[in-house]
């Protein structure tokens, strides 16, 4: 094998919670570290450390990312009630990607991870989904209450000079619950400006989805965005490129995205995306076989798998059991993070060691061994289940073969 592969910059590395913590250790000490001079500034973004520092280190991590232009993020605990007590939190902290977004003001991305003897739930589907998640604002910077008797609940708008506008929301006779949310143009701009580029790069139509029926202001002040921006600055290069762009309502771009071959950029809203990038991953196999990564309007980066910290299978780890937890979307976060490293600091070998390792880890399913989660779904004929270390024990024997 040759010298490691040596780093000019720091990877802003930010450790997670549970399984996911587990697994992060076992790959770095697997497939990376054997292979390249790991240079990173780490965060511990682990529950426990969160609510030690009051929440201070999820924002210091997203600040390091500005400064250093890309970060690699392990899953992370977002607590509900049942986790403050598990953790005796200070109080329910936010999401930390919710925080991270809302600095970085960036759009997620998020495409499966596709292995050809695995084949998608939905029959017509043929190419990858990209699910670009708008990353700022609504419910995940939302502002809610509970209603404990009748009360009037209004918004309320106090610009500069004073001058106050109201709005009813709802005249409560009895006990529920209100919530305000918001977004601003400088983000939902942003937002339309990332998926046309990304969509131009890979060369594949873009769809936008919302509610402008129904939401007449607020999704419809996206629709305007979009359609602006569109016929302004990219039309004439869509049509060069042989692609387009369209608006649809939600409702209809789940009909239509169910009934098409795939291959297209779908831009959501927050929630949205959330929720279809979840079905994606699913209807693609799994929600471990998903890459996913922030994008700025600055240039900066962050990689994360798209999934929770598989919380089942690390209280069966604690209690000394075997778990065959898939890896991808983890593996695929570090490799996507050093291949934009070697990107930006023009260091081909660390571009090229990323490749070989998502190669090796697609290899290692395509030749039959696999974690348990794709054993049913997966239509190779001689096929082994194991553990999620014997997993990465076996990517790292073919990544050894192509690194020679």
């Amino acid at each position: 094998m040759t010298d490691r592969i040596k780093m000019n910059t720091p990877l802003v590395e930010m450790d997670g919670d549970e399984m996911t913590r587990i697994i992060w250790s076992m790959i770095k000490e697997n497939l990376i570290e054997p292979y390249v001079e790991l240079k990173t500034e780490y965060y511990d973004l682990g529950l426990e450390k969160r609510n030690e520092t009051d929440d201070k280190i999820t924002v210091e991590a997203a600040e390091a990312i500005k400064k250093y232009g890309v970060g690699v993020k392990c899953a992370t605990i977002t607590p509900n009630a049942d986790r403050m007590k598990e953790y005796e939190l200070k109080e329910m902290w936010k999401s930390p990607n919710g925080t991270i977004r809302a600095i970085l003001d960036g759009t997620v991305f998020r495409t499966p991870i596709t292995v050809d003897s695995i084949k998608p739930f939905v029959k017509p589907w043929k190419k990858p989904i990209t699910v670009a998640r708008h990353a700022y604002g609504d419910i995940y910077k939302d502002v809610e209450c509970r209603i404990e008797k009748a009360a009037k609940v209004e918004l309320v708008v106090s610009d500069e000079n004073g001058e106050i506008e109201r709005k009813l929301v709802h005249n409560f006779d009895g006990p529920g619950v209100a919530l305000g949310m918001h977004n601003i143009d400088k983000s939902i701009d942003s937002f339309a400006r990332a998926c046309f580029n990304y969509a131009l790069d890979l060369k594949q139509d873009l769809w936008f989805a919302a509610k402008d029926t129904i939401s007449k202001i607020y999704d419809h002040r996206f629709k305007d965005v979009f359609e602006e921006i569109y016929e302004a600055e990219y039309k004439e290069k869509y049509k060069s490129a042989g692609i387009e762009y369209f608006y649809t309502l939600i409702d209809d771009a789940i009909a239509r995205v169910v009934k098409s071959e795939g291959g297209m950029v779908w831009a959501c809203k927050n929630y949205d995306g959330d929720v279809m990038s979840d079905l994606v991953a699913t209807a693609f196999g799994s929600l471990a076989m998903m890459t996913s990564v922030l994008v700025s309007p600055e240039g900066f980066y962050e990689y994360e798998a798209a999934h929770g910290t598989v919380q089942r299978h690390y209280y069966r780890h604690l209690e000394g059991e075997e778990t065959s937890t898939n890896a991808m979307a983890t593996i695929f976060a570090w490799s996507g993070a050093l291949r934009k490293r070697g990107e930006l600091d023009g260091i081909k070998e660390l571009m090229s060691f990323a490749d070989r390792l998502e190669e090796a880890s697609i290899k290692t399913i395509e030749e039959g061994v696999m974690t348990k989660d794709l054993i049913e779904l997966s239509e190779v004929e001689q096929k082994k289940s194991v553990n999620t270390e014997e997993f990465l024990l076996e990517i790292k024997s073919r990544l050894d073969a192509m690194m020679k």
